[in-house]
């Protein structure tokens, strides 16, 4: 079970909002999201209602304004509580093309750096086997952010993406 709490105002101030399970529609519950603090599990946030728009994913611990979570503004309107960041085994195979095809790499561990790994700039589709993941946009974790379950995923549009461009990623975990 998790454990998020959003506050309207930078800092943990302003009108508050407690939430333990998914929610499709946050904006009856305040208008504007400025800082959070995740108690338990990991939890990913969602731009728009209904699971869509930028994807913030957050581990617990304290985020005074939403810079702190990578996010682009304080919109905040859906979120998810990601079941399978318990711990354990993870394994993710990425590919450079479509449907499974071309080259193929198995990760194991958080990678900062995909271009290192992988000798193409983009890919197309993936197989996370064991855990939970996040894509990153760019190098290092940063840019935009994707979950990725256990599951397949056999086009870049599966996992949310508008394009292909993934620059590292890495595994979530509940500490």
């Amino acid at each position: 079970m998790g454990k998020i709490i959003f506050y309207e105002d930078k800092n943990f101030q302003g009108q508050c909002y407690e939430c333990s399970t998914d929610c499709s529609d946050l904006h009856s519950f305040f208008t504007r999201c400025n800082s959070i603090r995740v108690e338990r599990g990991c939890w990913v946030l969602y731009e728009k209602a209904n699971f869509t728009g930028y994807q913030y994913i957050l581990t617990r611990g304290e985020y005074p304004d939403y810079q702190h979570w990578n996010g682009y503004s304080d919109s905040i309107k859906s979120c998810r509580l990601i079941r399978h960041a318990t711990g354990g085994l993870y394994k993710i195979r990425i590919y450079e093309r479509a449907e499974f095809g071309g080259q193929m790499v198995e990760l194991t561990e958080d990678c900062p750096s995909i271009h290192d790994r992988f000798p193409y700039r983009e890919l197309q589709s993936c197989q996370v086997i064991e855990g939970a993941w996040a894509f990153y946009e760019h190098p290092n974790y940063r840019g935009r952010q994707y979950l990725l379950e256990k599951g397949e995923y056999k086009h870049y549009s599966d996992w949310g993406a508008n394009f292909p461009t993934v620059g590292s990623c890495r595994r979530i975990m509940e500490f």
